[in-house]
Protein backbone atom coordinates (compact mmCIF):
# COMPACT_ATOMS: atom_id res chain seq x y z
CA UNK A 1 0.00 0.00 0.00
CA UNK A 2 1.29 3.46 -0.93
CA UNK A 3 1.66 5.66 2.15
CA UNK A 4 2.83 9.19 2.97
CA UNK A 5 5.47 7.81 5.36
CA UNK A 6 9.02 9.09 4.84
CA UNK A 7 11.40 6.20 5.75
CA UNK A 8 14.26 8.59 6.55
CA UNK A 9 12.09 10.46 9.05
CA UNK A 10 10.97 7.19 10.66
CA UNK A 11 14.60 6.14 11.07
CA UNK A 12 15.38 9.32 13.02
CA UNK A 13 12.76 8.52 15.63
CA UNK A 14 13.58 4.80 15.71
CA UNK A 15 17.06 5.78 16.86
CA UNK A 16 15.63 7.75 19.80
CA UNK A 17 12.83 5.35 20.79
CA UNK A 18 14.16 4.33 24.21
CA UNK A 19 14.27 7.95 25.39
CA UNK A 20 10.59 8.85 24.95
CA UNK A 21 9.81 8.96 28.69
CA UNK A 22 13.05 10.59 29.80
CA UNK A 23 12.15 14.26 30.45
CA UNK A 24 15.84 15.19 30.22
CA UNK A 25 16.49 13.09 27.10
CA UNK A 26 16.16 13.68 23.38
CA UNK A 27 12.41 14.39 23.68
CA UNK A 28 12.89 17.08 26.32
CA UNK A 29 11.26 19.75 24.07
CA UNK A 30 8.05 17.70 23.82
CA UNK A 31 7.98 17.09 27.58
CA UNK A 32 8.37 20.81 28.16
CA UNK A 33 5.65 21.69 25.64
CA UNK A 34 3.25 18.89 26.59
CA UNK A 35 1.22 20.80 29.25
CA UNK A 36 0.64 23.56 26.71
CA UNK A 37 -0.34 21.07 24.00
CA UNK A 38 -2.74 19.33 26.39
CA UNK A 39 -4.33 22.62 27.41
CA UNK A 40 -5.08 23.30 23.74
CA UNK A 41 -6.26 19.75 22.98
CA UNK A 42 -8.49 19.45 26.05
CA UNK A 43 -10.14 22.82 25.44
CA UNK A 44 -10.82 22.06 21.76
CA UNK A 45 -12.31 18.62 22.44
CA UNK A 46 -14.38 19.85 25.39
CA UNK A 47 -15.82 22.73 23.35
CA UNK A 48 -16.55 20.64 20.26
CA UNK A 49 -18.27 17.78 22.11
CA UNK A 50 -19.76 19.72 25.02
CA UNK A 51 -17.68 18.07 27.73
CA UNK A 52 -16.86 19.44 31.20
CA UNK A 53 -13.12 18.91 31.65
CA UNK A 54 -13.43 19.32 35.43
CA UNK A 55 -15.59 16.20 35.78
CA UNK A 56 -14.25 12.63 36.02
CA UNK A 57 -13.61 10.92 32.67
CA UNK A 58 -14.92 13.82 30.56
CA UNK A 59 -13.91 12.22 27.25
CA UNK A 60 -15.66 8.91 27.93
CA UNK A 61 -17.44 7.68 24.80
CA UNK A 62 -15.06 9.46 22.41
CA UNK A 63 -12.83 7.46 20.09
CA UNK A 64 -9.53 9.31 19.62
CA UNK A 65 -6.62 8.56 17.28
CA UNK A 66 -3.16 9.79 18.24
CA UNK A 67 -1.40 9.52 14.88
CA UNK A 68 2.38 9.57 15.17
CA UNK A 69 1.91 8.74 18.84
CA UNK A 70 5.56 8.06 19.63
CA UNK A 71 5.95 6.94 23.23
CA UNK A 72 2.44 8.02 24.16
CA UNK A 73 2.94 11.50 25.63
CA UNK A 74 -0.54 12.48 24.40
CA UNK A 75 -2.18 9.05 24.32
CA UNK A 76 -1.79 8.50 28.06
CA UNK A 77 -3.49 11.77 29.15
CA UNK A 78 -6.37 11.06 26.74
CA UNK A 79 -6.79 7.60 28.27
CA UNK A 80 -6.84 9.11 31.77
CA UNK A 81 -9.66 11.41 30.64
CA UNK A 82 -11.76 8.40 29.64
CA UNK A 83 -11.30 8.29 25.88
CA UNK A 84 -10.96 5.11 23.85
CA UNK A 85 -7.50 5.88 22.50
CA UNK A 86 -5.68 4.32 19.57
CA UNK A 87 -2.03 5.30 19.19
CA UNK A 88 -0.53 4.68 15.77
CA UNK A 89 3.06 5.18 14.69
CA UNK A 90 5.21 4.33 11.68
CA UNK A 91 8.17 3.65 13.97
CA UNK A 92 7.89 0.01 15.01
CA UNK A 93 10.63 0.35 17.62
CA UNK A 94 8.76 3.07 19.48
CA UNK A 95 5.66 1.02 20.25
CA UNK A 96 7.12 -1.44 22.80
CA UNK A 97 8.26 1.58 24.83
CA UNK A 98 4.76 3.04 24.66
CA UNK A 99 3.07 -0.26 25.57
CA UNK A 100 5.34 -0.94 28.55
CA UNK A 101 4.89 2.56 29.95
CA UNK A 102 1.09 2.43 29.57
CA UNK A 103 1.03 -0.93 31.35
CA UNK A 104 3.14 0.49 34.17
CA UNK A 105 0.66 3.36 34.49
CA UNK A 106 -2.33 1.00 34.53
CA UNK A 107 -3.73 2.41 31.29
CA UNK A 108 -5.46 0.60 28.42
CA UNK A 109 -4.23 1.98 25.09
CA UNK A 110 -4.41 0.26 21.71
CA UNK A 111 -1.01 0.92 20.15
CA UNK A 112 -0.60 -0.06 16.50
CA UNK A 113 2.23 -0.05 13.97
CA UNK A 114 0.21 1.53 11.17
CA UNK A 115 0.00 4.50 8.84
CA UNK A 116 -3.02 6.74 8.34
CA UNK A 117 -3.60 5.07 5.00
CA UNK A 118 -3.56 1.59 6.54
CA UNK A 119 -6.02 2.61 9.24
CA UNK A 120 -8.31 4.02 6.58
CA UNK A 121 -8.12 0.83 4.52
CA UNK A 122 -9.19 -1.07 7.64
CA UNK A 123 -12.32 1.08 7.91
CA UNK A 124 -11.36 2.83 11.15
CA UNK A 125 -13.32 5.96 12.16
CA UNK A 126 -12.68 8.41 14.99
CA UNK A 127 -14.33 11.34 16.72
CA UNK A 128 -10.95 13.08 17.08
CA UNK A 129 -7.63 12.81 15.27
CA UNK A 130 -4.63 14.23 17.12
CA UNK A 131 -2.12 15.10 14.42
CA UNK A 132 0.57 16.74 16.52
CA UNK A 133 4.09 17.41 15.24
CA UNK A 134 3.76 14.90 12.41
CA UNK A 135 2.94 16.70 9.15
CA UNK A 136 6.44 18.22 8.88
CA UNK A 137 7.88 14.70 8.83
CA UNK A 138 5.80 13.10 6.04
CA UNK A 139 6.67 12.79 2.37
CA UNK A 140 3.42 14.22 0.96
CA UNK A 141 1.61 16.52 3.43
CA UNK A 142 -1.59 16.99 1.40
CA UNK A 143 -2.02 13.28 0.74
CA UNK A 144 -1.32 12.57 4.41
CA UNK A 145 -3.87 15.14 5.62
CA UNK A 146 -6.44 13.75 3.20
CA UNK A 147 -5.89 10.26 4.64
CA UNK A 148 -6.38 11.68 8.15
CA UNK A 149 -9.58 13.40 7.08
CA UNK A 150 -10.93 10.07 5.84
CA UNK A 151 -10.44 8.65 9.36
CA UNK A 152 -12.84 11.17 10.92
CA UNK A 153 -16.49 10.57 11.54
CA UNK A 154 -18.88 13.19 10.17
CA UNK A 155 -18.58 16.19 12.47
CA UNK A 156 -15.24 14.92 13.80
CA UNK A 157 -12.36 17.11 14.94
CA UNK A 158 -8.75 17.13 13.77
CA UNK A 159 -6.05 19.02 15.64
CA UNK A 160 -2.84 19.56 13.67
CA UNK A 161 0.32 21.17 15.01
CA UNK A 162 3.60 21.86 13.26
CA UNK A 163 6.38 24.45 12.87
CA UNK A 164 6.14 27.65 10.85
CA UNK A 165 8.71 28.36 8.12
CA UNK A 166 10.50 31.67 8.58
CA UNK A 167 13.88 32.96 9.85
CA UNK A 168 12.70 32.96 13.48
CA UNK A 169 11.54 29.33 13.37
CA UNK A 170 14.87 28.33 11.81
CA UNK A 171 16.77 30.02 14.61
CA UNK A 172 14.55 28.58 17.35
CA UNK A 173 13.80 25.04 16.13
CA UNK A 174 17.05 24.20 14.37
CA UNK A 175 19.86 26.50 15.54
CA UNK A 176 18.54 26.83 19.11
CA UNK A 177 17.02 23.41 19.83
CA UNK A 178 19.40 21.23 17.80
CA UNK A 179 22.71 23.08 17.56
CA UNK A 180 22.97 25.24 20.69
CA UNK A 181 20.80 23.64 23.40
CA UNK A 182 21.21 20.15 21.84
CA UNK A 183 17.71 19.20 22.99
CA UNK A 184 17.34 17.24 19.74
CA UNK A 185 19.87 15.43 17.54
CA UNK A 186 21.06 17.49 14.58
CA UNK A 187 18.93 16.80 11.54
CA UNK A 188 15.73 16.02 13.46
CA UNK A 189 14.01 18.83 11.56
CA UNK A 190 14.42 19.99 7.97
CA UNK A 191 13.66 23.66 7.39
CA UNK A 192 12.26 23.03 3.90
CA UNK A 193 9.60 20.76 5.44
CA UNK A 194 8.31 23.43 7.82
CA UNK A 195 4.84 24.69 6.85
CA UNK A 196 3.39 28.18 7.19
CA UNK A 197 -0.07 28.58 8.76
CA UNK A 198 -1.56 29.75 5.45
CA UNK A 199 -0.11 26.73 3.63
CA UNK A 200 -1.41 24.33 6.26
CA UNK A 201 -4.84 25.96 6.31
CA UNK A 202 -5.03 25.65 2.52
CA UNK A 203 -4.04 21.98 2.57
CA UNK A 204 -6.51 21.19 5.35
CA UNK A 205 -9.25 22.80 3.26
CA UNK A 206 -8.16 20.85 0.18
CA UNK A 207 -8.30 17.68 2.27
CA UNK A 208 -12.00 18.30 2.92
CA UNK A 209 -12.02 19.90 6.38
CA UNK A 210 -13.22 23.28 7.65
CA UNK A 211 -10.70 25.26 9.70
CA UNK A 212 -12.20 26.57 12.94
CA UNK A 213 -9.20 28.22 14.58
CA UNK A 214 -5.45 28.72 14.94
CA UNK A 215 -3.35 28.83 18.12
CA UNK A 216 0.32 29.48 18.75
CA UNK A 217 2.53 27.61 21.21
CA UNK A 218 4.99 30.20 22.52
CA UNK A 219 8.18 29.49 24.46
CA UNK A 220 9.33 32.02 27.05
CA UNK A 221 13.12 31.60 27.46
CA UNK A 222 13.12 33.79 30.57
CA UNK A 223 10.38 31.89 32.40
CA UNK A 224 11.43 28.61 30.72
CA UNK A 225 7.77 27.91 30.02
CA UNK A 226 5.25 27.49 27.20
CA UNK A 227 1.93 29.28 26.76
CA UNK A 228 -0.90 29.52 24.23
CA UNK A 229 -1.31 32.59 22.03
CA UNK A 230 -4.04 33.64 19.62
CA UNK A 231 -1.63 35.98 17.82
CA UNK A 232 1.88 34.54 17.84
CA UNK A 233 2.10 31.69 15.31
CA UNK A 234 5.70 32.50 14.42
CA UNK A 235 7.24 29.15 15.45
CA UNK A 236 5.04 26.37 16.89
CA UNK A 237 1.33 26.51 16.14
CA UNK A 238 -1.79 24.39 15.79
CA UNK A 239 -4.90 24.45 13.64
CA UNK A 240 -8.29 23.04 14.60
CA UNK A 241 -10.57 21.74 11.84
CA UNK A 242 -13.82 19.81 11.59
CA UNK A 243 -15.26 17.40 9.06
CA UNK A 244 -18.59 18.67 7.68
Amino acid sequence: MQTSIDPDEVAKFEAMAAEWWDPAGKFKPLHMMNPCRLEFINAQIAEKFGRDITKPLPFQGLRILDIGCGGGLLSEPMARLGAEIIGADASKGTLPVARIHAEQMGLTIDYRHASAEELGAAGEKFDVVLNMEVVEHVAQPLEYLTSCQALLKSGGLMLTSTINRNPKSYMVAIVGAEQIMRWLPKGTHEFDKFITPSELETMIGQAGLQVTGQTGFVFNPFGWSWSLSNRDLSVNYAIAAVKP
